[in-house]
């Protein structure tokens, strides 16, 4: 790149171009304080971890490329109505959000040469993906231009045909992206006994699934003329020739069935509500209800949070507070009025997690190593003095709340002797406020 070509990239833009980019930019800072202040302030808290749960497990990174763009209707159309719901919709609203679709390259997969759905007369539609709009092919009847009768024979889809995104795309074969991540990180883990072969006939049973105008905010839509036509095998299932997008669906319903996928599901929700290695006979239990009730997630949580594990005193702050847990936690303990919420996502970037900004597909970690380090502790304790010092803009702080209240309702009254040692050294409520929120005591729950 040559020096000065951003800026020039930039100087080139029209004022449409730069107009629809500072709206996405909106967009995005208000999606971002939503998912805080929802955290802080919801009257459903339940349905909010399980929001978070659902979207960090099915991660996608709003830094890539267009992917943020469809990040609203992404949390509000697929993972929300679903988060206690049967895994299977869950999963097929992940499976056809133009989020994911886009984030996973899947979009771009399309069939091997010779195996794509076949027009009536047996033309190859790749070689229409292929050729540039307004690309004549003298000798075919079906090239555009040439007016056709409803129902001539020969009649064959043609680039004029597609979707305008399609029509500027070349096929790039087919794209493993979604098929591994919806097996390893989605589905059956990462031990879940799939191999290398199975990941190639997933990616040809979703080759198809793409966007219309994938760059410009577009929509799901299945495309036969990228779809691999032929037999597949995957995780021993057959999948007969000619089943179009039902080849896709077919391997979604395997998936979310299989002891794999309830086993891994109940491993990563219990540990997000009991501890960060859970114990075997509640992971086993909560498995068998999911097997037991076709994927119920409702169903699954209960059968977790009403466990004896989960009521144990093993299990009493045995989690370590992610960022978003602990910035959330410590607004809504201390009382703070928030009608800005950009502070608080600010200090989810300072304390290492952006929303929306995890970039690979694993989401973020849900075991304490991830967020107890001296760095992260201070900058924890740092935003306890901003929060409760009133030097965050738009966030007041509480003038009904002092230290006694937090500890008595946030921590129970339990606090260990040095903790409190330390507190009562405190000369004023927000420096005691602050120590109560930076306290080892409350970084866990």
């Amino acid at each position: 790149m040559q020096p000065g070509s951003v800026n020039a990239g930039r100087q080139n833009r029209t004022p449409e171009e730069m107009q629809a980019q500072r709206a996405q930019r909106r967009v995005l800072d208000e999606l971002t304080q939503q998912k805080v202040l929802r955290a802080a302030y919801s009257d459903r808290q339940l349905q909010e971890v399980m929001v978070d749960f659902w979207f960090n497990h099915f991660n996608v990174f709003a830094g890539k490329g267009q992917t943020r763009i469809y990040l609203t209707e992404y949390e509000r159309d697929a993972i929300r109505p679903h988060v206690f719901g049967k895994f299977r919709d869950l999963l097929g609203a992940v499976a056809e959000s133009p989020a994911m679709l886009f984030y996973l390259d899947n979009w771009q997969s399309a069939a091997p040469e010779g195996t794509a759905m076949e027009g009536p007369n047996g033309r190859n539609p790749r070689a229409d993906l292929r050729r540039r709009p307004g690309q004549t092919d003298r000798g075919n009847p079906n090239r555009p231009g040439v007016q056709r009768r409803p129902g001539m024979a020969g009649a064959n889809p043609t680039m004029a045909d597609l979707p305008p995104a399609l029509q500027n795309r070349r096929p790039r074969g087919l794209n493993e992206n979604y098929a591994r991540e919806l097996m390893e990180l989605h589905t059956l883990g990462v031990d879940g006994g799939y191999t290398q072969k199975d990941v190639q006939e997933v990616a040809r049973a979703f080759s198809g699934w793409t966007l219309t105008q994938p760059r410009q905010g577009g929509a799901f839509v299945f495309e036969p003329r990228m779809h691999d036509n032929g037999d597949k095998v995957a995780l021993g299932l057959t999948i007969k020739s000619g089943g179009g997008k039902r080849d896709g669906e077919r391997v979604l319903d395997l998936l979310a069935k299989h002891p794999s996928t309830a086993r891994f599901l109940a491993t990563k929700l219990a540990r997000r509500f009991v501890a960060d290695d859970p114990p075997k006979a509640l992971v086993d239990r909560a498995a068998a209800t999911f097997l037991k009730t076709d994927g119920d997630i409702r169903e699954v949580v209960r059968t977790i949070i009403t466990s004896p594990e989960f009521l144990a005193p093993a299990s009493y702050r045995a989690k370590v507070k992610s960022p978003l847990d602990f910035v959330a936690s410590a607004v809504r303990a201390s009382g703070a009025d928030a009608v800005n919420g950009l502070p608080l996502v600010q200090a989810m970037r300072e304390l290492g997690m952006p929303p929306y900004g995890c970039q690979p597909p694993t989401g973020y970690s849900d075991r304490a190593e991830a967020w107890v380090n001296t760095g992260a502790l201070l900058n924890r304790m740092n935003f306890a003095v901003a929060l409760s010092s009133g030097k965050l803009r738009g966030v007041t702080p509480s003038s009904g709340v002092d230290q006694s209240t937090i500890v008595s309702q946030a921590l129970g009254g339990d606090l260990s002797e040095s903790t409190r040692a330390t507190i009562g050294r405190a000369t004023t409520t927000p420096q005691a406020i602050a120590l109560v929120l930076g306290s080892p005591e409350f970084q866990r729950k």
